[in-house]
């Protein structure tokens, strides 16, 4: 028994070496742009408190005009310019860099959300890699949701779509709070090279895309296959390739380790299994519940208060209040679409159900629904965040000219959260269908 315990630390501390993750990322033709005396690396292990962790970060980001990190080492400030800069490969290695066509200077496509650090300069060697991997990373990022949830209700499934919300909101609750409370820093860089910076101020463990890149698809499979006819090898394969690219991807980005990633996988793998047998009593408790509507604000907002007191503010915890703000919105809409007679779920009789046969018809009105919805939910969340942290600064008597700071208040973030996307979340699943019925598109 001590010899396995001994084997398996030892595992583990592999999976979690940053070297491992630099290996890959230079597997995959990525390439930092480390000066040749870069300050002594982070550790990459457990920090027993979050200012230790915020100072790292800090650092991080005023020293991006001297070239630390993943910073040309030239003389002048970098540009600061997101995403493809271009072929020229003047840099450090510029003998080396200019030998292959291929080479491109990039930097992180989005800049951290808490200190404003807008990264550094890196080399991409395989663009068709960083491409795809650029692809998995937003699979688990704010705007595929706002794209994916509702398609799936307004053009495919309404029951599928709200049970998806269910285990999307709850799995990312459990996954947030889970970092919070482990507390391990981002992989060290130097060796990793931070192609994203956006969430490098969270805590990185479990990984949280992981989570919901393994959620959305297993979920999917696991409540449309025999309520939909399609073959289960296609359904299973269609979802571990959803998964292994969205896991892959933030081992590419340096932003996990391998280890973070695959426990995040297998931590979403026992949610799904404690879900699998009670979310059809959730659904239809959120639906026909007399005291749903109370029940679902009182532990959304429960849970979000939670998460809150677990640590100092950070993106993770304004992540977890909307998750669960757009799930208790989509809950409240369920309850109200039922009461009213608007909640028309195919009978047990039609299942199996088929796919209709694609027509121009159906592909326009489809489309059609589709952007006229999303454009609805964009222009609601942009009033209501427009509205809604002036009213709460005003209200608390906080100064309105720094929002990123006024934000980091709990007292404006989680209510700003909870207000803005539980108004979407609500308006996606009753406004938007009533709207399709009115013009005929329903």
């Amino acid at each position: 028994m001590a010899n396995f315990v001994k084997t398996f630390v030892q595992i583990c501390n592999y999976l979690q070496d940053p070297e491992l993750v630099a290996r890959f990322q230079h597997f995959c033709g990525v390439e930092g742009t480390f000066p040749d005396a870069p300050k002594a690396p982070d550790s990459g292990v457990s920090e027993p408190d979050r200012p230790g962790l915020r100072k790292r970060v800090q650092q991080g980001a005023k020293s991006s005009d001297a070239g630390v990190g993943n910073g040309a080492a030239g003389d002048g400030p970098t540009p600061q310019v997101n995403g493809m800069l271009g072929d020229d490969t003047t840099g450090p290695d510029s003998s080396s860099a200019a030998a292959d066509s291929e080479t491109t200077i990039a930097k992180p496509l989005r800049r951290n959300s808490l200190t404003g650090d807008t990264g550094q300069e890196f080399l991409i060697h395989n663009k068709f890699l960083f491409y795809l991997f650029t692809f998995g990373t937003e699979l688990g990022n704010e705007m595929f949701f706002i794209i994916f949830f509702p398609f799936v209700l307004w053009n495919i499934d309404a029951l599928v779509s709200r049970r998806l919300i269910v285990v999307w909101a709850w799995n990312l609750f459990v996954g947030q709070s889970t970092k919070d409370m482990i507390r391990w820093s981002r992989p060290a860089s130097p060796p990793v090279v931070k192609v994203e910076v956006f969430y490098n101020s969270e805590y990185s463990m479990p990984s949280t895309h992981a989570m919901t890149g393994t959620a959305l698809p297993f979920c999917l499979f696991m409540l449309t296959y025999g309520r939909w006819q399609y073959p289960f090898l296609l359904g299973f394969c269609v979802a571990l390739s959803w998964s292994v690219l969205v896991c892959v991807s933030r081992v590419y980005m340096g932003m996990h380790s391998v280890l973070e990633v695959i426990t995040g996988f297998l931590y979403t793998l026992l949610i799904l299994a404690f879900f699998q047998p009670i979310l059809g009593k959730i659904d239809n408790y959120y639906m026909m519940g007399s005291y749903a509507p109370l029940m679902i604000v009182i532990s959304h907002v429960g849970f979000g208060l939670v998460a809150f007191s677990l640590d100092s503010w950070s993106t993770s915890r304004g992540d977890t209040a909307q998750a669960l703000g757009t799930g208790a919105g989509a809950a409240l809409a369920s309850h109200v679409n039922y009461q009213l007679g608007l909640q028309l779920d195919p009978p047990l009789s039609s299942l199996p159900l088929t796919l209709p046969s694609l027509s121009v018809s159906l592909v326009l009105r489809s489309m059609l629904r589709f952007f006229i919805g999303v454009a609805v939910l964009l222009v609601t969340r942009m009033i209501m965040k427009a509205v809604t942290i002036p009213f709460l600064c005003r209200l608390f008597g906080l100064p309105m000219d720094d929002v990123r700071r006024a934000r980091q208040q709990m007292k404006v973030e989680l209510p700003y959260r909870y207000i803005v996307y539980s108004v979407v979340g609500f308006s996606c699943a009753c406004f938007v269908p009533l709207l399709f019925k009115i013009l005929g598109l329903a």
